[in-house]
């Protein structure tokens, strides 16, 4: 499994157009065959940055989709309303419990 953690900065009067954006893509995502979880959290104390966080099978679920029109779609909404370059990382779980 990956766990996908993507961190964007968006302007601050583009932030509910991102939430709306994200609502509607959302369900999309989750239907892309290898995500097995998305969830998308707000920053208390900089309401204008917000986290996705999600699950992947494999890496290479996770590049299909990043190398897909669903991506490329929401993407091209998404990128203009960033105030500063959103930081990505992958991990694999080194221990549980």
């Amino acid at each position: 499994m990956i766990i996908r953690i993507v961190r964007m900065t968006f302007a601050p009067d583009a932030v509910d157009r991102f939430l709306d954006h994200f609502e509607t893509v959302a369900p999309k995502i989750r239907q892309v065959e290898g995500c097995e979880h998305l969830e998308l959290w707000r920053d208390t104390r900089y309401p204008n940055v917000c986290t996705t966080y999600s699950h992947w099978t494999s890496e290479d679920a996770l590049d299909a989709y990043r190398h897909g029109d669903l991506f490329a779609a929401a993407w091209k909404k998404t990128k203009p309303l960033f105030a500063a370059r959103p930081i990505a990382h992958s991990y694999t779980v080194a221990h549980d419990g």
